[in-house]
């Protein structure tokens, strides 16, 4: 009698493996080093430096034996980790975004997880004249090559975590330059400080796409309400539209509407 010898689960990439780490992390609210080993099958050894690598992102914080959630807004969370959550409703706000968009229409894009969605909804559609301005290598990327789209990037220095340019050199091209909306990316959103982000630089950035549009559209999913990051970006009250999913809670949807700010929900 021959025995059949059952086949090995593919191995996970290491970028993958440490993505669901974090979900377990964040589903769970505590792991341990021994129970992450048994579910993907490898070493503690290799568990501790997965772990390790992600504290040193601020996608985790290490605990004796384990790991437990980061703090919210405390640190600047890689694109690649940020991507991962709350994705269905960033793909609707991505959706509804660029539904606004129109044809000959000169727009920025900021850099994010939410706004690299837009690009990727606007990379479906037929365009005579569109200009694309960006600070986003992998949303100029998205964009690239299509009839009708023209994309001009920022310069700057390169932030690892966002695929982002930022700097005084982004600032001074970006100066001499006017957008008929903005598109902005944020990490928190609370409605006394404003809307705020992990990195000064990126702040200083997103500061001036604000006064170089004439329309200011902040897209984030409800888990950034009532959060707020290390450096603001502006208050409220520079904001014209915010674009979101359903369950942004009721308190804030009444604190945008006080100050004027259309809020669009999907």
């Amino acid at each position: 009698m021959t025995t059949r010898r059952k086949a090995a689960a593919p191995k996970l990439l290491v970028e993958e493996r440490r993505r669901l780490i974090v979900e377990q992390v964040e589903s769970r609210g505590r792991v341990t080093v021994e129970e992450l080993a048994r579910r993907f099958g490898i070493s503690a050894v290799t568990i501790r430096q997965d772990l390790e690598a992600l504290a040193r992102a601020g996608t985790v914080t290490r605990s004796h034996g384990g790991a437990i959630p980061a703090g919210p807004g405390a640190q600047d969370t890689p694109l690649t980790i940020k991507e991962t959550r709350h994705h269905a409703q960033k793909r609707r706000i991505g959706e509804a975004a660029a539904k606004l968009v129109q044809d000959g229409e000169t727009i920025i894009i900021d850099s994010g997880s939410t706004t690299v969605e837009i690009a990727r909804q606007l990379r479906q559609r037929r365009w005579n004249a569109l200009t694309v301005i960006t600070n986003a290598l992998n949303i100029a990327l998205e964009l690239s090559g299509l009839a009708g789209v023209r994309v001009m990037m920022l310069g700057g220095l390169l932030r690892q975590t966002s695929y982002s340019l930022a700097g005084p050199d982004a600032e001074q091209a970006l100066a001499r330059l006017s957008a008929d909306r903005l598109f902005l990316g944020v990490d928190g959103l609370d409605p006394d400080v404003g809307v705020t982000t992990p990195d000064p630089l990126e702040a200083s950035l997103n500061a001036l796409m604000i006064r170089v549009s004439r329309q200011t559209i902040a897209v984030l999913d409800a888990s950034k309400f009532g959060q707020r990051s290390l450096s603001v970006i502006a208050p409220l009250s520079s904001l014209d539209m915010v674009v979101s999913d359903a369950s942004v809670p009721g308190e804030y949807a009444q604190a945008l509407e006080a100050r004027g700010i259309t809020l669009q929900l999907v």
